[in-house]
């Protein structure tokens, strides 16, 4: 007797299941076995104004912790701490590639210190110095930001090389300035205040300036590759750097222009 019923009727002449998916296979129901039953939430990732905002807050509380040293009118044992302290943490950092933001906000208190002490002897000497090295700064930023911007200067692998190994080389002739100094007054006159101190410093901040592009490049290569969003913290440790350098130089060059007046 056949089925009036049209549900029913679809499992004549041998057809079961015929209304819902076919029967899984073996290698299929193996395959539904094996999938996890829970799948973790995706990271976010990166964004820029991720970079930014970490980029604020290591930079601000290098700032702030130089604004405490200063008014504290701490000195050289402060300047040598902060130095070290700073010196080691930002090695961890760098070699280790890490995000961790205790160790980078640790690196910006102990060079923040060190930047406090060193600027307020730098304007004890030249007043007025500090502010016109942290507009040198500011402009030196903006400037390469739209450098970068506006594809002036393109990053590419040749100009990365280029600029790692002309901070490197820098770096080795301080390093030999140093060293010669325990045997000439001078050293090799690098920092003596001199027609070649004065090129020295001047290609260090170029050079600063250039690297510089290099973290704004990585900023834009982690954005695009959907890097975590903690490695904002790594983009801001970079940018905090290499500003800290540029001040320091343009701080050491105005200090020449302002000893000869």
């Amino acid at each position: 007797m056949e089925s009036k019923n049209p549900v029913f009727s679809r499992q004549s002449n041998g057809q079961q299941q015929a209304w819902g998916a076919p029967t899984p296979t073996p290698d299929q129901l193996q395959g539904m076995y094996d999938r996890p039953a829970y799948a973790p939430p995706a990271q976010r990732t990166m964004t820029i104004d991720d970079v930014v905002v970490r980029g604020f807050i290591t930079l601000g509380t290098l700032v702030v912790s130089a604004a405490v040293a200063w008014a504290l009118n701490l000195g050289t044992a402060a300047l040598l701490v902060g130095v070290i302290a700073g010196l080691v943490l930002g090695l961890i950092v760098s070699f280790k590639q890490s995000t961790n933001p205790v160790l980078i906000l640790g690196y910006a208190v102990s060079y923040g210190v060190a930047i406090g002490v060193i600027s307020h002897m730098y304007n004890n000497l030249y007043n007025g110095i500090v502010f016109q090295a942290v507009v040198g700064t500011a402009l030196a930023f903006a400037a390469m930001l739209a450098v970068y911007s506006l594809r002036i200067i393109r990053v590419t692998p040749k100009f990365t090389k280029f600029v790692v190994a002309a901070g490197l080389g820098l770096m080795g002739l301080m390093l030999v300035n140093w060293v010669a100094t325990f045997f000439i007054e001078d050293g090799i006159g690098i920092r003596s205040g001199g027609p070649l101190a004065y090129v020295f410093s001047i290609a260090a901040i170029l050079i600063g300036c250039f690297f510089l592009l290099l973290d704004f490049d990585s900023v834009e290569q982690g954005v695009r590759a959907g890097a975590p969003e903690k490695y904002s913290w790594l983009m801001a440790f970079g940018l905090t750097v290499t500003l800290v350098w540029i001040y320091l130089e343009i701080l050491r060059l105005l200090s020449y222009f302002s000893s000869s007046d």
